[in-house]
Protein backbone atom coordinates (compact mmCIF):
# COMPACT_ATOMS: atom_id res chain seq x y z
CA UNK A 1 0.00 0.00 0.00
CA UNK A 2 1.01 3.02 -1.03
CA UNK A 3 1.39 6.45 1.76
CA UNK A 4 -1.17 8.25 0.42
CA UNK A 5 -3.61 5.32 0.82
CA UNK A 6 -3.16 5.17 4.70
CA UNK A 7 -6.03 6.59 6.44
CA UNK A 8 -4.23 8.97 8.10
CA UNK A 9 -2.24 10.06 5.38
CA UNK A 10 -1.90 13.85 4.80
CA UNK A 11 -2.04 14.43 8.56
CA UNK A 12 0.78 16.15 9.82
CA UNK A 13 2.01 15.86 13.70
CA UNK A 14 4.37 17.38 15.55
CA UNK A 15 5.06 15.72 19.07
CA UNK A 16 6.52 16.85 21.63
CA UNK A 17 5.97 14.09 24.50
CA UNK A 18 8.21 12.34 26.59
CA UNK A 19 8.09 8.78 27.25
CA UNK A 20 4.76 7.00 27.40
CA UNK A 21 1.41 8.66 27.32
CA UNK A 22 2.19 11.22 24.51
CA UNK A 23 4.58 9.16 22.42
CA UNK A 24 2.06 6.10 22.06
CA UNK A 25 -0.76 8.67 21.08
CA UNK A 26 1.52 9.72 18.26
CA UNK A 27 2.74 6.40 17.45
CA UNK A 28 -1.11 5.21 16.56
CA UNK A 29 -1.61 7.78 14.27
CA UNK A 30 2.00 7.34 12.51
CA UNK A 31 1.19 3.12 11.79
CA UNK A 32 -2.06 4.25 9.97
CA UNK A 33 -0.41 7.00 8.05
CA UNK A 34 -0.08 10.56 9.82
CA UNK A 35 3.58 12.44 9.45
CA UNK A 36 4.59 12.55 12.75
CA UNK A 37 7.66 14.70 13.44
CA UNK A 38 8.71 14.13 17.22
CA UNK A 39 10.44 17.13 18.67
CA UNK A 40 13.58 15.61 21.29
CA UNK A 41 16.07 17.58 22.89
CA UNK A 42 19.93 18.04 21.40
CA UNK A 43 22.07 15.50 22.91
CA UNK A 44 19.04 13.61 25.32
CA UNK A 45 16.21 13.17 23.30
CA UNK A 46 13.55 11.15 25.01
CA UNK A 47 14.42 9.92 28.17
CA UNK A 48 13.05 6.69 26.65
CA UNK A 49 15.79 6.10 24.70
CA UNK A 50 17.54 4.20 27.75
CA UNK A 51 14.39 2.92 29.20
CA UNK A 52 14.44 -0.96 30.19
CA UNK A 53 16.50 -3.69 27.87
CA UNK A 54 19.20 -1.79 25.88
CA UNK A 55 21.09 -2.75 22.46
CA UNK A 56 23.68 -1.73 21.16
CA UNK A 57 23.46 0.84 18.04
CA UNK A 58 25.75 2.94 16.02
CA UNK A 59 25.10 6.12 18.63
CA UNK A 60 25.16 4.06 21.82
CA UNK A 61 22.72 1.80 23.64
CA UNK A 62 19.28 2.11 22.73
CA UNK A 63 16.38 0.43 24.53
CA UNK A 64 14.45 -2.26 22.33
CA UNK A 65 11.06 -0.09 23.26
CA UNK A 66 11.93 3.01 21.58
CA UNK A 67 12.63 1.20 18.07
CA UNK A 68 8.64 0.15 18.86
CA UNK A 69 7.69 3.40 20.27
CA UNK A 70 8.91 5.95 18.21
CA UNK A 71 8.24 3.73 14.55
CA UNK A 72 7.34 5.68 11.44
CA UNK A 73 8.63 8.81 13.26
CA UNK A 74 11.12 11.14 12.59
CA UNK A 75 13.01 12.67 14.94
CA UNK A 76 14.00 16.36 14.63
CA UNK A 77 16.30 18.11 17.48
CA UNK A 78 15.27 21.03 19.31
CA UNK A 79 16.37 23.60 21.48
CA UNK A 80 13.10 25.42 22.97
CA UNK A 81 14.76 27.05 25.01
CA UNK A 82 16.60 28.97 22.68
CA UNK A 83 14.32 31.96 20.91
CA UNK A 84 15.39 30.44 17.24
CA UNK A 85 14.36 26.92 18.30
CA UNK A 86 10.82 28.19 19.22
CA UNK A 87 10.77 30.16 15.83
CA UNK A 88 11.52 26.52 14.28
CA UNK A 89 8.81 25.33 16.57
CA UNK A 90 5.75 27.49 15.32
CA UNK A 91 6.88 26.94 11.40
CA UNK A 92 6.64 23.08 12.63
CA UNK A 93 3.02 24.10 14.06
CA UNK A 94 2.09 26.74 11.21
CA UNK A 95 1.34 23.52 8.56
CA UNK A 96 0.57 20.83 11.21
CA UNK A 97 -2.91 19.66 11.89
CA UNK A 98 -2.17 18.12 15.28
CA UNK A 99 0.39 18.98 18.39
CA UNK A 100 0.74 15.96 20.90
CA UNK A 101 2.21 17.20 24.15
CA UNK A 102 2.73 15.65 27.67
CA UNK A 103 4.29 17.93 30.04
CA UNK A 104 2.89 19.24 33.32
CA UNK A 105 0.09 21.72 32.50
CA UNK A 106 2.10 25.70 32.14
CA UNK A 107 5.42 24.45 30.56
CA UNK A 108 4.12 25.05 27.23
CA UNK A 109 2.80 28.53 28.24
CA UNK A 110 5.88 29.11 29.50
CA UNK A 111 7.83 27.75 26.04
CA UNK A 112 5.48 30.24 23.95
CA UNK A 113 3.93 27.13 22.84
CA UNK A 114 0.89 27.30 24.81
CA UNK A 115 -2.95 27.19 22.83
CA UNK A 116 -3.67 30.84 22.78
CA UNK A 117 -0.03 31.49 21.18
CA UNK A 118 -0.37 27.99 18.87
CA UNK A 119 -3.91 28.24 17.73
CA UNK A 120 -3.53 31.90 16.60
CA UNK A 121 -0.31 30.65 14.30
CA UNK A 122 -2.47 27.83 13.05
CA UNK A 123 -6.56 28.12 13.85
CA UNK A 124 -7.24 24.47 12.49
CA UNK A 125 -4.90 23.22 14.61
CA UNK A 126 -5.86 20.62 17.30
CA UNK A 127 -3.70 20.61 20.57
CA UNK A 128 -3.87 16.69 22.45
CA UNK A 129 -2.75 17.43 25.53
CA UNK A 130 -1.74 15.04 28.33
CA UNK A 131 -1.32 15.28 31.39
CA UNK A 132 -1.82 13.54 35.46
CA UNK A 133 -4.74 15.83 36.00
CA UNK A 134 -5.89 17.96 33.32
CA UNK A 135 -5.34 21.32 32.25
CA UNK A 136 -8.12 23.04 35.34
CA UNK A 137 -8.50 22.02 38.15
CA UNK A 138 -6.81 22.61 41.88
CA UNK A 139 -3.99 19.55 40.75
CA UNK A 140 -3.38 20.73 37.65
CA UNK A 141 -0.16 22.04 37.86
CA UNK A 142 1.08 18.69 40.12
CA UNK A 143 3.04 16.23 38.41
CA UNK A 144 1.25 12.74 37.80
CA UNK A 145 2.58 9.63 36.39
CA UNK A 146 0.50 6.78 35.08
CA UNK A 147 1.09 5.01 38.62
CA UNK A 148 -0.77 8.36 40.07
CA UNK A 149 -3.70 7.93 37.45
CA UNK A 150 -4.47 4.55 37.87
CA UNK A 151 -4.29 5.13 41.64
CA UNK A 152 -6.23 8.30 41.93
CA UNK A 153 -8.76 6.97 38.83
CA UNK A 154 -9.65 3.60 40.82
CA UNK A 155 -7.62 0.92 39.19
CA UNK A 156 -5.70 0.59 41.69
CA UNK A 157 -7.40 0.08 44.59
CA UNK A 158 -9.64 -3.00 43.49
CA UNK A 159 -6.50 -4.72 42.02
CA UNK A 160 -4.96 -7.62 44.01
CA UNK A 161 -6.53 -10.06 46.72
CA UNK A 162 -8.42 -8.49 49.83
CA UNK A 163 -6.27 -9.22 51.98
CA UNK A 164 -3.35 -7.92 50.71
CA UNK A 165 -2.46 -4.57 49.88
CA UNK A 166 -3.49 -3.04 46.28
CA UNK A 167 -1.03 -4.25 43.37
CA UNK A 168 -0.21 -2.78 39.85
CA UNK A 169 -0.64 -4.12 36.70
CA UNK A 170 2.91 -5.04 35.18
CA UNK A 171 2.88 -2.11 32.53
CA UNK A 172 2.36 1.39 32.66
CA UNK A 173 -1.36 0.87 31.66
CA UNK A 174 -2.89 4.28 32.94
CA UNK A 175 -0.35 5.90 30.03
CA UNK A 176 -1.22 3.65 27.88
CA UNK A 177 -5.43 3.99 28.46
CA UNK A 178 -4.98 7.84 27.98
CA UNK A 179 -2.49 7.50 24.55
CA UNK A 180 -5.75 5.50 23.24
CA UNK A 181 -8.09 8.57 24.94
CA UNK A 182 -6.06 10.74 23.16
CA UNK A 183 -5.92 9.35 19.62
CA UNK A 184 -9.25 9.01 19.64
CA UNK A 185 -9.99 12.71 20.71
CA UNK A 186 -7.90 13.50 17.88
CA UNK A 187 -9.75 12.04 15.35
CA UNK A 188 -12.93 13.72 17.02
CA UNK A 189 -11.69 16.74 16.47
CA UNK A 190 -10.52 16.23 13.35
CA UNK A 191 -13.76 15.46 12.53
CA UNK A 192 -15.24 18.17 13.69
CA UNK A 193 -13.02 20.55 11.96
CA UNK A 194 -13.38 18.96 8.50
CA UNK A 195 -17.80 18.91 8.58
CA UNK A 196 -18.30 22.19 10.70
CA UNK A 197 -16.22 25.22 9.63
CA UNK A 198 -12.73 24.46 10.02
CA UNK A 199 -11.85 25.70 13.40
CA UNK A 200 -9.45 23.48 15.69
CA UNK A 201 -9.65 22.90 19.85
CA UNK A 202 -8.04 21.39 22.57
CA UNK A 203 -7.93 17.37 23.46
CA UNK A 204 -7.29 17.93 27.63
CA UNK A 205 -6.18 14.26 28.78
CA UNK A 206 -6.23 13.77 32.31
CA UNK A 207 -3.98 10.48 33.26
CA UNK A 208 -6.68 9.47 36.23
CA UNK A 209 -9.68 10.66 33.74
CA UNK A 210 -8.63 8.16 31.26
CA UNK A 211 -8.41 5.81 33.43
CA UNK A 212 -11.41 6.46 35.69
CA UNK A 213 -13.57 6.55 32.77
CA UNK A 214 -12.66 2.56 32.11
CA UNK A 215 -13.90 1.42 36.15
CA UNK A 216 -17.33 0.36 34.63
CA UNK A 217 -20.57 0.46 37.02
CA UNK A 218 -17.52 1.88 39.98
CA UNK A 219 -19.65 5.01 40.03
CA UNK A 220 -23.70 4.19 39.79
CA UNK A 221 -23.45 0.90 42.05
CA UNK A 222 -21.72 3.71 45.25
CA UNK A 223 -23.99 6.72 44.20
CA UNK A 224 -27.12 4.26 44.33
CA UNK A 225 -26.70 1.54 47.10
CA UNK A 226 -23.02 2.71 48.46
CA UNK A 227 -21.78 -0.20 47.33
CA UNK A 228 -17.58 -0.07 47.20
CA UNK A 229 -16.09 -2.52 44.92
CA UNK A 230 -13.42 -4.07 46.71
CA UNK A 231 -10.24 -6.07 46.17
CA UNK A 232 -11.38 -9.67 44.89
CA UNK A 233 -8.53 -11.40 43.63
CA UNK A 234 -8.72 -13.33 39.98
CA UNK A 235 -12.81 -13.66 40.42
CA UNK A 236 -14.69 -10.83 38.90
CA UNK A 237 -17.02 -9.68 41.36
CA UNK A 238 -20.84 -9.64 40.41
CA UNK A 239 -20.08 -11.82 37.65
CA UNK A 240 -19.63 -15.82 37.99
CA UNK A 241 -18.38 -17.66 37.41
CA UNK A 242 -15.27 -16.07 35.93
CA UNK A 243 -12.09 -16.69 37.62
CA UNK A 244 -8.35 -18.30 37.21
CA UNK A 245 -7.68 -22.07 37.78
CA UNK A 246 -4.81 -24.20 38.33
CA UNK A 247 -4.28 -27.60 36.51
CA UNK A 248 -2.67 -30.53 37.41
CA UNK A 249 0.31 -30.23 35.54
CA UNK A 250 1.15 -26.74 37.79
CA UNK A 251 -0.50 -24.60 34.47
CA UNK A 252 -3.07 -21.56 35.20
CA UNK A 253 -6.43 -21.03 33.36
CA UNK A 254 -9.15 -18.50 33.03
CA UNK A 255 -11.94 -19.77 32.21
CA UNK A 256 -15.25 -17.40 31.79
CA UNK A 257 -18.58 -19.14 31.96
CA UNK A 258 -20.39 -16.27 33.26
CA UNK A 259 -23.46 -16.36 30.01
CA UNK A 260 -25.90 -18.32 31.11
CA UNK A 261 -26.01 -20.69 28.27
CA UNK A 262 -22.14 -20.95 28.67
CA UNK A 263 -22.52 -22.13 32.47
CA UNK A 264 -24.77 -24.79 31.20
CA UNK A 265 -22.57 -25.97 28.62
CA UNK A 266 -19.25 -26.20 31.23
CA UNK A 267 -21.48 -28.00 33.73
CA UNK A 268 -22.58 -31.03 31.44
CA UNK A 269 -18.86 -31.13 29.86
CA UNK A 270 -17.57 -31.37 33.43
CA UNK A 271 -20.36 -34.02 34.39
CA UNK A 272 -22.62 -31.88 36.68
CA UNK A 273 -25.73 -32.55 34.59
CA UNK A 274 -27.25 -31.30 38.47
CA UNK A 275 -25.77 -27.89 38.27
CA UNK A 276 -26.58 -27.53 35.00
CA UNK A 277 -30.40 -27.91 35.39
CA UNK A 278 -30.51 -26.20 38.40
CA UNK A 279 -32.62 -23.40 37.87
CA UNK A 280 -31.21 -21.12 40.56
CA UNK A 281 -27.97 -21.23 38.60
CA UNK A 282 -29.84 -20.49 35.48
CA UNK A 283 -28.92 -16.78 35.24
CA UNK A 284 -26.43 -14.94 37.39
CA UNK A 285 -27.72 -13.50 40.00
CA UNK A 286 -28.53 -16.86 41.24
CA UNK A 287 -25.00 -17.89 40.62
CA UNK A 288 -23.18 -15.39 42.38
CA UNK A 289 -24.93 -16.33 45.26
CA UNK A 290 -23.75 -20.04 45.64
CA UNK A 291 -20.31 -18.44 43.82
CA UNK A 292 -18.07 -20.21 46.59
CA UNK A 293 -19.62 -23.66 45.73
CA UNK A 294 -19.39 -23.15 41.87
CA UNK A 295 -15.54 -22.21 42.00
CA UNK A 296 -15.09 -25.30 44.35
CA UNK A 297 -16.34 -27.89 41.75
CA UNK A 298 -14.69 -25.80 39.04
CA UNK A 299 -11.54 -26.14 40.90
CA UNK A 300 -11.94 -29.69 41.81
CA UNK A 301 -12.32 -30.41 38.36
CA UNK A 302 -9.52 -28.25 36.43
CA UNK A 303 -7.31 -29.84 39.21
CA UNK A 304 -7.82 -33.08 38.02
CA UNK A 305 -6.78 -33.09 34.24
CA UNK A 306 -3.83 -31.26 32.70
CA UNK A 307 -4.12 -27.86 30.81
CA UNK A 308 -4.08 -29.65 27.18
CA UNK A 309 -7.28 -31.69 28.27
CA UNK A 310 -8.75 -28.58 30.07
CA UNK A 311 -8.81 -26.72 26.75
CA UNK A 312 -9.66 -29.22 24.73
CA UNK A 313 -13.15 -30.26 26.75
CA UNK A 314 -13.94 -26.44 27.17
CA UNK A 315 -13.11 -25.67 23.26
CA UNK A 316 -14.97 -28.67 22.51
CA UNK A 317 -18.28 -27.00 24.40
CA UNK A 318 -17.99 -23.53 22.92
CA UNK A 319 -16.67 -22.13 26.35
CA UNK A 320 -14.01 -19.49 26.96
CA UNK A 321 -11.08 -20.38 28.52
CA UNK A 322 -7.15 -19.23 27.85
CA UNK A 323 -3.81 -20.42 29.16
CA UNK A 324 -2.24 -17.27 30.82
CA UNK A 325 -0.05 -16.61 28.17
CA UNK A 326 3.57 -15.69 29.18
CA UNK A 327 5.70 -14.02 26.17
CA UNK A 328 7.30 -17.07 25.06
CA UNK A 329 3.69 -18.37 24.85
CA UNK A 330 2.96 -16.07 22.20
CA UNK A 331 6.12 -16.49 20.30
CA UNK A 332 5.01 -20.03 19.02
CA UNK A 333 0.84 -19.40 19.75
CA UNK A 334 -1.21 -20.09 16.33
CA UNK A 335 -3.55 -17.79 16.82
CA UNK A 336 -0.62 -14.81 17.20
CA UNK A 337 0.94 -15.64 14.10
CA UNK A 338 -1.99 -15.95 11.99
CA UNK A 339 -3.12 -12.93 13.11
CA UNK A 340 0.90 -11.44 12.07
CA UNK A 341 0.74 -9.85 16.20
CA UNK A 342 4.77 -10.51 16.09
CA UNK A 343 6.00 -8.53 13.04
CA UNK A 344 9.58 -8.88 11.41
CA UNK A 345 12.01 -6.39 11.55
CA UNK A 346 15.47 -5.52 11.91
CA UNK A 347 17.84 -3.84 14.13
CA UNK A 348 20.38 -0.99 13.00
CA UNK A 349 23.05 -3.45 13.03
CA UNK A 350 20.77 -6.00 10.61
CA UNK A 351 19.57 -8.39 13.28
CA UNK A 352 16.15 -9.96 12.90
CA UNK A 353 14.05 -9.41 15.78
CA UNK A 354 10.24 -9.03 16.30
CA UNK A 355 8.15 -6.05 17.18
CA UNK A 356 4.47 -6.36 18.03
CA UNK A 357 1.71 -6.06 15.24
CA UNK A 358 0.03 -2.84 14.18
CA UNK A 359 -3.86 -2.60 16.22
CA UNK A 360 -6.38 -2.12 14.78
CA UNK A 361 -6.86 -4.52 11.66
CA UNK A 362 -8.47 -2.28 9.10
CA UNK A 363 -9.26 -4.41 6.17
CA UNK A 364 -8.57 -1.54 3.24
CA UNK A 365 -6.50 0.06 4.80
CA UNK A 366 -4.13 -1.46 7.31
CA UNK A 367 -1.29 0.44 9.92
CA UNK A 368 1.99 -0.09 8.54
CA UNK A 369 5.74 -0.42 10.26
CA UNK A 370 7.63 1.78 7.61
CA UNK A 371 11.05 2.33 10.20
CA UNK A 372 12.29 1.56 13.51
CA UNK A 373 11.92 4.33 15.76
CA UNK A 374 14.79 6.98 14.56
CA UNK A 375 18.16 7.92 15.75
CA UNK A 376 17.98 10.77 17.59
CA UNK A 377 17.76 13.50 15.03
CA UNK A 378 18.43 11.82 12.10
CA UNK A 379 15.85 13.97 10.36
CA UNK A 380 16.17 17.65 11.75
CA UNK A 381 18.41 18.37 8.11
CA UNK A 382 15.52 17.21 5.95
CA UNK A 383 12.59 18.76 7.91
CA UNK A 384 14.38 21.97 8.28
CA UNK A 385 15.07 22.31 4.55
CA UNK A 386 11.38 21.10 3.86
CA UNK A 387 10.78 24.33 5.82
CA UNK A 388 12.73 26.71 3.86
CA UNK A 389 16.14 26.51 5.74
CA UNK A 390 19.47 26.05 3.25
CA UNK A 391 22.29 24.02 4.80
CA UNK A 392 24.51 26.93 5.55
CA UNK A 393 21.60 28.26 8.08
CA UNK A 394 21.12 24.58 9.49
CA UNK A 395 25.16 24.60 9.94
CA UNK A 396 24.86 27.93 11.75
CA UNK A 397 22.04 26.47 13.77
CA UNK A 398 23.61 23.67 14.88
CA UNK A 399 26.91 25.74 15.98
CA UNK A 400 24.43 28.09 18.10
CA UNK A 401 23.29 25.06 20.06
CA UNK A 402 19.62 25.08 18.09
CA UNK A 403 19.60 22.33 17.18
Amino acid sequence: MTDGAKPLAGIKVVEFGTLIAGPFCSRILAEFGAEVVKIEAPGEGDPLRKWRKLYPTGDGETSLWWFVQARNKQSVTLNLKHPQGIAIAHKLVAEADIVVENFRPGVMEKLGLGWEALSAINPGLVMVRLSGFGQTGPMAAQPGFGAIGESMGGLRYITGFADRPPVKTGISIGDSIAALWGALGALMALRHREVKGGAGQVVDVALYEAVFAMMESLVPEFDVFGFIRERTGNVMPGITPSNTHTTRDGKHLIIGANGDAIFRRLMLAIGRSDLAEDPQLASNAGRDMRAAEIYGVIDAWVVAHDAATILRITAEAHVPASRIFSVEDMFRDPQFLARQMLEPAQLPDGKGFNIPGIVPKLSLTPGETRWLGPALGEHTESVLGRLGYTPEEIVGLRAAGVI
